[in-house]
């Protein structure tokens, strides 16, 4: 199993540098961030950063969007890292929640989606593709790579990562909701007829490493990740206003909990001390993220293992970044890939 580490890109942009190589530096292969212009800084120009401080991380968006910059202009910044750093990026993308959003906009359709990733992939790798009507080409591109990992969570989603992209992002790590979707991206592939065991399935969370597992660790390490379950939320509401409360379409597991939410201010996202996620309860943020000893990590990196997950990704916005960067190095990534 493959990890990576996913930061906000907060000021100073030499922070986000030095936990990336700490990352490196303990075993971590992927370095993620979050890519929301309003909210953070730009994220391409400090993977230039993070590429030349390092030697084999890759690095990608999760995750961009096909709204917020041209599609001509996020294939040819990947391609340029990877042209000056040797295909080392991933292009992580979505419909865009926050990025969207905060920009008083609505999130891409998916049929946008769709046509955004192989146009982008297309045009990384030095192919030519059709933006808007028109033939484009990007003449310096040789040798390019660039795999699409889509991010999705409901049905429709679920088909056409399957169908269009090279990986699946899932943004929360509880094993039975992993095993229903990796079923249905691998069956929308199978069906397109794409070979399902070709896409790579990561599973992005956050991760809190205690000292025990006494309850006063445990309710800390929940209280520093429980923005997760508002982040997460966001989606889950989408999903109820298209497909309904109990439509069948999407697990109850996923969607149930969300009955208490009563709106999202993304001056808050992704941080521990958001305050609308009082609405998530101790039993999601104990599901959907990963608490406790390295022991508990470990058992559950170990089911989601064994569901054909290939990378776990740290959610590492909390009080105890470089902790979790070194438990994760000395103890839990060692037991996990001995």
């Amino acid at each position: 199993m493959d990890f990576g580490l996913v930061l906000q890109t907060d000021p100073p942009a030499s922070q986000v540098v030095s936990l990336m190589k700490r990352a490196e530096r303990n075993g971590f292969r992927y370095g993620w961030t979050f890519d929301s212009a309003v909210l953070w800084q730009e994220p391409f120009v400090i993977y230039s950063q993070i590429l030349a401080n390092t030697t084999k991380l890759h690095v990608g968006t999760m995750v961009t969007n096909p709204g917020t910059r041209t599609w001509e202009v996020t294939a040819s910044t990947f391609a340029t890292l990877n042209d000056m750093y040797g295909n080392r990026t991933v292009c992580g993308i979505g419909r865009g929640d926050s990025a969207m959003r905060v920009a008083g906009r609505r999130p891409n359709t998916l049929a946008r989606l769709g046509e955004a990733i192989d146009v982008i992939r297309d045009l990384a790798e030095g192919r030519e593709a059709e933006v808007d009507g028109n033939p484009i080409h990007i003449p310096w591109i040789k040798n390019g790579k660039l795999p699409v990992w889509m991010a999705a969570y409901g049905p429709r989603a679920l088909a056409l990562a399957g169908e269009k992209a090279d990986g699946f992002i899932l943004q929360l790590a509880d094993p039975f909701l992993t095993e229903w979707m990796v079923k249905a991206v691998r069956q929308a592939a199978q069906d397109a007829g794409r070979d399902p065991d070709a896409l790579t399935i990561c599973v992005a969370a956050p991760a809190y490493v205690t000292a025990d597992d006494s309850a006063g660790a445990l309710a800390h390490a929940r209280d520093q990740c429980r923005w997760f379950g508002g982040m997460v939320g966001n989606h889950v509401a989408d999903l109820v206003a298209k497909y309904g409360e109990h439509s069948g379409m999407v697990p109850e597991e996923l969607t149930a909990y969300i009955k208490d939410r009563q709106g999202y201010d993304y001056s808050h996202h992704g941080r521990a001390d958001n305050p609308d996620t009082a609405f998530v309860p101790d039993e999601i943020v104990d599901r959907f993220c990963l608490l406790g000893p390295a022991e508990a990590h470990i058992e559950k990196l170990r089911r989601l293992k064994d569901l054909g997950v290939d990378q776990f990704a740290v959610y590492d916005m909390h009080d105890n970044r470089e902790g979790t960067i070194d438990a994760y190095g000395s103890d839990i990534i060692p037991a996990i890939n001995a």
